[in-house]
């Protein structure tokens, strides 16, 4: 299977692409029902309140989803009251829009899935303000947008209960499809066309998908009963194949060497450009894993994957280096790490033919529940949050005036007929990070205009109403798949299944194309003065707590590196856990950085150092994970004093580090760092001192960093 087949599969095998399926059905099934009986407004009112709901069903352990979406369904009907009566009088409407919007934005602080049910709430109240309803209209109204949720959640509820496992494939086989990539920013360290401040960049952004995929499976497969207590083999083999592949990541992450030495050193040869390609083979494996995974049918069998001829031939190539290019050592261990990368692609493969009783033995240890955090919902959360301290009231605040002032504006201009659009707009566009609005704004207006052309040149060209409703179909299944992967795309899409929507509602396409535009224009106008003027919040003023949590993440990760030199070998657990901590802190480290970077110039500070603090960091990681892989592989012993220095001393650094981002102090953090009398290492140990030195050397370096960024 070629790759541009291998993606196409990917995307029509995987949740994005049944979730649009699933929701086109369901918003769209009782219009068209209800149309034949000459009830289409009666089917519309049901397909909005399909569609608010389905803003909610975001994947998860199937409690979580349907506690999210009948949470949505009791919310939106309840708005739906109030906007129905709150509409008679401006004044009324203005308020209600101050106030509804800031409560329901408010519910960021349980967690995305609380944001989801939100932004249903709020989607449902600008839907409303232009329904002219009476009193009977209103109630009847709420109770048939009522029935289009408890729809939705039932055809949503039912798929989970006919294919239990299916959200949990989709996920694993996105997660995996993510590492493949990963696995191919690493061959780009050793492709000597490419630059390697480019290539680090693209690996820690690389490092934040593989981040989010990795949450989302655990949230699926963690948070569930059906999984951590699963008997099946289907179940137990998703469990094992996580397991396995996040060993494989770390394995990943542990790959790192001084790539700017080995360039230089053997540039001239074909070593590189041989381990670049091997490393292409192991990425496209995975890949082939991952859609297997992910796929609702048998993939076609393929050969057994042996990399050993291929391996051969380097091992080949570099004794024939022999003494030439000087120690050749470098280039075993890489030789051997993907000898080994080999293997566990080939125990995964293996264990997807496996009978139950071989992976019954598999991770019954592990304590699952502890991988995932756990939202409390109560009163005080958003009691705690109600300060300007807190991003998610700013951002609340800063929402309900900008929709206060899009509703003014509307009504002052009293143009068109649809120009709730602008608030539309600016509910879906306005987000917390300036960057992330203004990246809305533009893929808006662009997915809007490009969409509106399409939209106008079917309409215009295409006279067959059964065709159109096919485009239409098409539409609303492209932008419902893309609503959760790519914004621009889902807007594209969106735009003309609205205007045929429209042409059939007997509204001019033309004039609607002209003002959804020119509503988008102001929507975007509004969220971006917004995003700028209203209560910011600056990346560059909040990086200091992902910094301090990946230099604590990465403390504790040397911290278990040091348990395992003393004989104080941590559980299987603790250091899966310390190990996923580092992970997730880098991650959103990388992505605050990005996020900053995306920010007017005159806001961003240090950004080249802080930049240089992701990389150091992760090649601390790196170099932590393989020392403790291997130590974790050998018997229990305690080594001498000369070879614990280094690491003790790194914690002092990384310690020294968190002081000077303002951690407090406290009496226990002096505990593991005593300085320890000079003595050479004895030779037995002297390469693993050498490379416990250069994880001190790294360490000491992020110091220097710190103190940099601290004194500019």
């Amino acid at each position: 299977m070629n790759k541009p087949t291998r993606q196409v599969g990917y995307f029509l095998s995987s949740q994005y692409f049944s979730d649009g399926l699933r929701t086109t059905l369901a918003i769209l099934l009782p219009s068209l029902v209800l149309a034949q009986f000459d009830h289409l407004t009666t089917g519309m009112a049901m397909s909005l309140g399909a569609l608010s709901v389905s803003l909610s069903d975001a994947p998860g352990p199937v409690m979580h989803r349907r506690n999210g979406m009948l949470a949505t369904v009791l919310s939106t009907v309840l708005v739906t009251l109030l906007t129905g009566f709150a509409r008679l009088n401006d004044y009324t409407l203005a308020a209600e829009i101050l106030v509804v919007s800031f409560v329901f934005s408010m519910l960021a602080v349980y967690g995305t899935r609380a944001t989801s049910v939100g932004s249903g709430a709020i989607l449902i109240m600008i839907l409303m303000m232009e329904r002219p309803l009476d009193a009977v209209g209103v109630v009847k109204e709420s109770g048939l947008i009522l029935a289009g949720g408890l729809w939705y959640t039932s055809i949503s509820l039912l798929a989970s209960r006919l294919q239990p496992y299916r959200l949990a494939q989709q996920t694993l086989g996105q997660c995996i499809h993510e590492v493949a990539k990963f696995l191919l920013v690493k061959a780009e360290f050793y492709t000597l066309s490419t630059q390697l401040d480019t290539d680090y960049r693209h690996l820690v952004s690389q490092q934040v998908a593989v981040s989010e995929k990795q949450d989302a499976v655990r949230e699926v497969l963690f948070k569930s009963r059906r999984f951590v207590a699963e008997t099946t083999r289907t179940g137990r083999l998703l469990v094992l194949t996580f397991v396995d592949i996040v060993d494989l990541y770390e394995q990943m992450v542990a790959m790192y060497y001084d790539y700017e030495a080995l360039r230089n050193r053997f540039s001239h040869t074909q070593v590189l450009p041989m381990i670049a390609g091997q490393i292409r083979q192991l990425a496209n494996e995975l890949d082939h894993i991952g859609l297997a995974v992910q796929s609702p049918v048998a993939v076609p069998d393929r050969p057994d994957f042996d990399l050993t001829p291929q391996l051969e031939t380097l091992k080949q190539a570099i004794d024939e280096l022999g003494d030439r290019e000087g120690s050749t050592l470098v280039l075993k261990k890489i030789l051997i790490n993907l000898r080994n990368l080999g293997q566990r692609i080939s125990t995964i493969r293996g264990n997807m033919k496996a009978p139950a009783s071989v992976l019954a033995k598999e991770n019954d240890d592990l304590e699952f529940g502890r991988f995932v955090s756990h939202q409390e919902i109560d009163f005080k959360s958003i009691r705690n949050n109600l300060t300007f301290t807190s991003s998610v009231f700013r951002h609340a605040l800063r929402l309900s005036l900008a929709l206060l002032a899009g509703f003014v504006l509307t009504r002052l201009l009293d143009y068109g007929h649809h120009s709730y659009w602008v608030l539309l707009t600016i509910s879906v566009i306005l987000k917390p990070a300036f960057s992330l609005t203004r990246q809305r704004n533009f893929e808006r207006i662009g997915g809007t205009l490009a969409g509106g052309i399409v939209g106008a040149l079917i309409l215009t060209f295409v006279d067959n109403r059964s065709v159109q409703i096919g485009f239409m179909i098409l539409f609303m299944i492209g932008a419902y798949s893309a609503q959760r992967v790519n914004y621009i795309v889902m807007v594209f899409f969106l735009t003309p299944y609205i205007l045929i929507l429209f042409n059939f509602l007997g509204v001019n396409y033309l004039g609607v194309v002209e003002e959804r535009f020119l509503d988008t224009l102001m929507g975007g106008l509004l969220s971006l003065v917004a995003g700028y003027v209203l209560f910011p919040r600056w990346e560059s003023d909040q990086l200091q707590q992902p910094m301090r949590d990946t230099l604590r993440a990465n403390l504790r990760y040397v911290q278990v590196l040091l348990d395992c030199l003393t004989s104080r070998t941590p559980s299987l657990v603790d250091y899966k856990l310390a190990r996923k901590e580092v992970y997730v802190s880098s991650a959103n480290l990388s992505a605050a950085l990005d996020r900053m970077l995306s920010e007017p110039k005159r806001k961003q500070r240090n950004e080249k150092l802080i930049y240089e603090f992701v990389v150091l960091n992760h090649i601390l990681s790196a170099n932590v994970a393989t020392l403790t892989s291997d130590l974790l592989n050998e018997p229990s012993k305690t080594y001498p004093p000369p070879v614990q220095r280094p690491v003790r001393r790194a914690i002092v650094s990384l310690t020294d580090s968190l002081y000077r981002l303002g951690e407090p102090r406290s009496g226990s953090s002096d505990a593991p760092v005593t300085e320890i009398a000079q003595a050479p290492p004895p030779s037995d140990d002297m390469q693993l001192s050498e490379h416990l030195s250069f994880v001190q050397q790294v360490s000491s370096d992020i110091n220097k960093i710190v103190e940099r960024i601290k004194g500019v």
